[in-house]
């Protein structure tokens, strides 16, 4: 904490603006347009850096012949991240990347970088760890400035246009007139940098105690918004790992406060503007604390957690409308997201013909004019068209703020009236909206991303059955192993064209490992788990620190940035190194393998003492710790019917356990000795059985 007030008193060059991120359409006559400007970005893939490619600003990719440029003509380095989803990058561009006065300046002074952070997530780490430094908070765009072997010094969110120009000069003067003050700056931030990224290795015995739980539950109680649901503040994210603890924690417990909360929250998204009434998925966050105004982005990674979490509230509540969130979903993510030839594509935009929302939101004459009377009124009366669902210049975003069930009543109608209903005025709306210039898509194909889409679709499956989610996820998975994965071993990042690209991080490997367990708990594939395994042992290999116990975000084999650094804290994706804790522990289970249960033990034992204070951040890591603090059972079924009794057993909510099974032979060592000629369900604990039961309910009745 001294070291970041130092540093923010020793910068306090100029105040930096509030940053937000949205996003900004670029439309198809934008694209087929005639340039004046061509940057070397014109080679990148990625729609974000595509989008900056015609700047008059001379924007080089991230690499070494621009470190090289810029010691070679001794310039600062100006290094600008942002993502194709984000307003505010957007609106710099506007204001001051596509002026040319300003890019006259920045191509003088500086060798100019962009990155797109969801290509880059280590470089975004690294810049985005200085301008918190510096600056106490972060967000996109990121520019941070850099000396020419890329050490920071100075950065900030949004600028606008004269505030851009005033750091320019200021910036490009001090480093003429004075370059010692910048060095200084320089090594203060990097040694900032380097000691954000120690991990204190915890030697006390790896004991893990409920009260940690406990304690870290209540603290966070006191932040709960126990009237809308979610934080008690604004913005408001919906982070899954968040509730699917929460959820968990409750279960065990029998905690109901808790699980009152979860179930709130869960109510109120689903009923918000923040989730799409018509076409199904969530919006990235909402603007205020009711999940009504969105920033109307939509992101591949939410949409795949949030199928995963609702799917598992339905297991734990049997709540219709969770099973209809989950279906809307996925119809949305196939629909809109699915590349053809496999893979889903990362996001969608806010903003479509330069309005953010225009694509989702309806004025009431809009509506009025293409709905009968009688159809007008029900969308009126359900989705309100009123002073709640009044967003501005006369628009309206649908919500929700009653369960069906209520509105079936206060209207006196049958289920079968409002359900034909219902599904005939969201035909029209979404016949009409597909007739509206669609937000703009980022097509490139994120393999962290597309593992966690893989895992929704199997935690889907589990709970309902549906033989299209399980099809889907192999199918996908299929893509990943074909595309993703190279003949050495690795795992690749990115995919857009047939071309895949950048060395694949820890949130990659994470990511696959776990939807290969999940497509093995779901299909009983052993291949799945055996290349879960090899995954795993390669990360291991290239990823792994045995002084610290935990994983480096980026491989040994990648170009060396500032800082290797690790990523600990669960956000809106859960944290690499908690994800793979959390693998580890399955597969040292699935295999006997205590060396994996070692590594998890202490990863997990690292970041105990951490957890009391911000549940939020470490809710991934709590539901591991769950695995510890209560009985975890393996349950193992063998026989001709064991799908059966899977199925079965997936109506009850377990939030402690794992599954496997086979009909007649299998080579896991769960399953050794458990073959006869009728079907069995082993209810397992420490490596410890009970007598087999051919029932699920007996097996039931073993875990209580």
């Amino acid at each position: 904490m001294q070291l970041r007030r130092s540093i923010q008193l020793s910068l306090l060059l100029l105040f930096l603006s509030p940053v937000s991120c949205s996003t900004q359409n670029r439309t198809d006559q934008k694209m087929k347009e005639d340039y004046k400007y061509t940057n070397a970005l014109i080679n990148e893939s990625s729609p974000y850096l595509l989008q900056h490619a015609h700047n008059p600003v001379d924007w080089l990719p991230f690499g070494k012949e621009a470190f090289e440029k810029a010691k070679r003509e001794n310039k600062l380095v100006l290094i600008s991240i942002g993502y194709a989803a984000c307003h505010w990058c957007h609106v710099m561009e506007h204001e001051s990347f596509e002026d040319t006065t300003v890019a006259k300046v920045m191509n003088e002074h500086f060798v100019c970088i962009k990155v797109d952070r969801e290509e880059r997530p280590d470089v975004d780490d690294i810049y985005m760890t200085a301008v918190q430094l510096m600056t106490g908070r972060g967000g996109w765009p990121l520019n941070c400035f850099t000396l020419p072997d890329g050490r920071p010094f100075y950065g900030g969110t949004y600028f606008q246009k004269e505030q851009w120009i005033q750091v320019l000069n200021s910036l490009h003067d001090t480093y003429t007139q004075d370059p010692q003050k910048v060095e200084d700056y320089a090594n203060s931030l990097s040694e900032g940098i380097k000691n954000a990224n120690i991990i204190e290795v915890e030697k006390d015995e790896n004991d893990f105690e409920l009260n940690t739980l406990n304690e870290m539950v209540i603290n966070w109680k006191r932040s709960f918004d126990n009237q809308d649901g979610g934080p008690n503040k604004a913005p408001k994210f919906p982070i899954p790992n968040n509730y699917e603890f929460l959820l968990r924690y409750a279960s065990l417990t029998h905690d109901k406060d808790v699980a009152d909360h979860v179930k709130l929250t869960l109510d109120k998204m689903a009923w918000g503007g923040i989730y799409d009434q018509i076409g199904g998925g969530f919006a990235r966050y909402s603007t205020d604390i009711k999940w009504k105004a969105p920033h109307f982005e939509k992101m591949l990674y939410d949409n795949a957690q949030l199928i995963s979490l609702y799917a598992e509230a339905y297991q734990a509540t049997k709540n219709e409308l969770y099973k209809e969130v989950v279906y809307e979903c996925i119809d949305f993510a196939n629909r809109e997201l699915k590349n053809e030839k496999g893979g889903f594509y990362s996001s969608l935009d806010a903003d479509s013909e330069g309005e953010e929302g225009k694509f989702y939101v309806w004025t009431d004459e809009e509506l009025k004019s293409m709905l009968d009377e009688k159809d007008y009124e029900f969308v009126k009366d359900y989705y309100n068209l009123n002073s709640k669902g009044y967003w501005e210049n006369d628009n309206y975003i649908l919500l929700r703020d009653e369960k069906d069930e209520a509105y079936i009543s206060k209207n006196k109608m049958t289920s079968a009236d409002f359900k034909n209903q219902k599904d005939r005025v969201k035909s029209q709306l979404m016949k009409v909206r597909d007739q509206r210039i669609r937000p703009g898509l980022d097509d490139k194909i994120l393999t962290s991303w597309n593992g966690l889409m893989i895992s929704g679709l199997c935690d889907a499956y589990a709970v309902f059955h549906d033989e299209a989610f399980l099809k889907e996820a192999e199918s996908e998975m299929k893509f990943i192993l074909k595309n993703q994965i190279q003949k050495e071993g690795h795992l690749m990042h990115s995919h857009k064209n047939g071309i895949s690209s950048i060395n694949g991080f820890l949130e990659d490997y994470s990511a696959i490992i776990e939807a290969l367990i999940k497509l093995y708990s779901c299909s009983f594939n052993e291949d799945y788990l055996i290349k879960a395994k090899e995954l795993s042992d390669y990360t291991i290999q290239h990823f792994f620190n045995e002084e610290s116990k935990m994983f480096y975000f980026t491989s040994d084999l990648d170009d060396p940035l500032i800082s290797r650094s690790y990523e600990t804290t669960d956000n809106v994706i859960p944290a690499s190194n908690s994800i793979m804790a959390n693998n580890l522990f399955y597969l040292g289970h699935y295999y006997d393998q205590e060396n994996y249960l070692t590594i998890c033990r202490a990863m997990l034992n690292n970041l105990k003492n951490k957890m009391y204070s911000y549940g939020p951040g470490y809710s991934n890591w709590g539901m591991l710790m769950l695995h510890y603090t209560f009985p975890f059972y393996e349950i193992a079924i063998t026989g001709k019917d064991f799908k059966i009794k899977f199925d079965e057993l997936s109506n009850y909510y377990l939030p402690n356990k794992l599954v496997l099974g086979a009909e007649h032979k299998s080579e896991l060592p769960l399953l050794e000795g458990k073959f006869t000629n009728e079907t069995l369900i082993y209810i397992c604990e420490n490596k410890t059985c009970q007598m087999p039961v051919n029932n699920s309910m007996d097996a039931l009745t073993q875990m209580k």
